[in-house]
């Protein structure tokens, strides 16, 4: 699936960007299939890594997506080419989103959930900007729409985020409000978010303020997890917790040993 959308060139003329999305890899429930996870990796990296990590996981009743980013120019790299669900400048409360990108991200998620079962509960994770790519899907579904108006289509029952944050925050506020419905699937919507406190790529505050960001503004279901020592990557405790987490929240038969 490739995305085309607008970005600015040189003389602030606007040109077409093609992203072309990479290899998904899939990890098959080995037990009753209950339920369907996008998982999105984050900066640089590919699906394939993290599918090997989920296979090894004890949930039986989960199948993986795990997608490849486009590989596009990133500006916190100096225009360099890196895998991305989006382009990032730089890490700050102050930083532009790229909507445009976040966008594509968040329609390719939907696209590979949209021929699961009608029966299967459907979820969205990832790590660091997969994380904020995840974050990004759960504003638009409780929402119902896209940055760009367009509606968004896929029903989700479970969103995780670990090492990551929360993408137009500012505007959330604004976006929700009003709407009934948009009221509703915030309060409904299960988030897990999990955050080392030793992270120096994407800073604790950033987990902890988006944290902030979502329960302000009706997002009830909310589970933030901090872990002393963390840095940018994660550990077998804090998997054990996304099991535990999942199992829970989807209602799954069982963990596997």
């Amino acid at each position: 699936m490739s995305f085309t959308g607008p970005s600015v060139g040189p003389g602030g003329r606007t040109v077409r960007r093609a992203l072309e999305f990479g290899r998904t890899y899939v990890v098959r429930p080995k037990g009753r299939h209950q339920a369907t996870i996008v998982w999105l990796h984050g900066l640089g990296d590919n699906g394939s890594s993290w599918s090997q990590l989920l296979e090894t996981l004890p949930l039986p009743n989960i199948k993986w997506i795990c997608p490849t980013a486009p590989t596009q120019p990133i500006t916190i790299f100096g225009g360099f080419p890196s895998t991305a669900w989006f382009d990032v400048g730089d890490l700050s409360e102050d930083a532009p989103d790229d909507i445009v990108g976040l966008d594509a991200a968040a329609a390719h998620v939907a696209n590979l959930l949209s021929n699961e079962p009608s029966d299967i509960k459907l979820g969205v994770g990832g790590f660091s900007m997969g994380a904020a790519t995840s974050l990004y899907s759960a504003t638009c579904f409780t929402d119902g729409k896209y940055g760009n108006g367009n509606p968004y289509p896929a029903k989700l029952s479970a969103v995780v985020g670990l090492s990551g944050w929360l993408p137009c925050a500012k505007t959330l506020k604004e976006k929700l409000q009003g709407q009934d419905e948009a009221a509703s699937r915030a309060a409904s919507l299960p988030i897990l978010l999990c955050h080392g406190k030793g992270d120096d790529v994407v800073a604790y505050k950033f987990g902890e303020k988006s944290s902030q960001a979502l329960s302000s503004n009706g997002f009830q279901d909310l589970t933030f997890k901090s872990y002393s020592g963390l840095g940018h990557y994660t550990i077998p405790e804090e998997m054990e917790e996304v099991c535990a987490w999942l199992t829970s929240k989807l209602g799954l038969e069982g963990r596997s040993a």
